[in-house]
């Protein structure tokens, strides 16, 4: 039994790429803020610039997205290590309905996708009076 538990435990930090291929690539991590003014979203790009982004809105539907573009690899050079992950993405956001859109602004720092959304007021409810016919 602890021939199969070192085994296995061996061969995923042995072999990095065999985790890569058992585990799917999950998309980049987000953080997303409130105040009483605006949201923040924050995203995590490293390794990218703003030229690999697109960025939507459609409606309520904020989606982010890049694709990867193959690069030609040196015949000459193989992998040792490889734990670097970069692949397409495509991550799509619901947004309140008190966002402004017309005052969406991005941002591109450091690897770092930034997304300020200014909030706007909302119509209130408004009750109907019901008139004796």
């Amino acid at each position: 039994m602890n021939d199969l538990i070192n085994s296995i435990f061996n061969d995923l930090w042995v072999s990095p790429t065999a985790c890569v291929k058992t585990y799917p690539y999950s998309a980049p991590k987000v953080d997303v803020k409130e105040n009483k003014d605006s949201y923040t979203l924050e995203m995590d790009l490293p390794g990218r610039s703003e030229d690999d982004i697109e960025i939507e809105l459609n409606k309520d539907n904020l989606t982010i997205a890049s694709k990867e573009e193959k690069k030609a690899e040196n015949k000459e050079e193989k992998y040792i290590l490889r734990e670097r992950n970069y692949s397409d993405f495509n991550r799509r956001f619901t947004l309140p309905e008190d966002v402004d859109t017309d005052s969406i602004k991005a941002n591109f720092k450091n690897g770092v996708l930034i997304i300020n959304m200014n909030k706007k007021e909302i119509e209130k409810p408004k009750s109907i009076k019901i008139i004796a016919g």
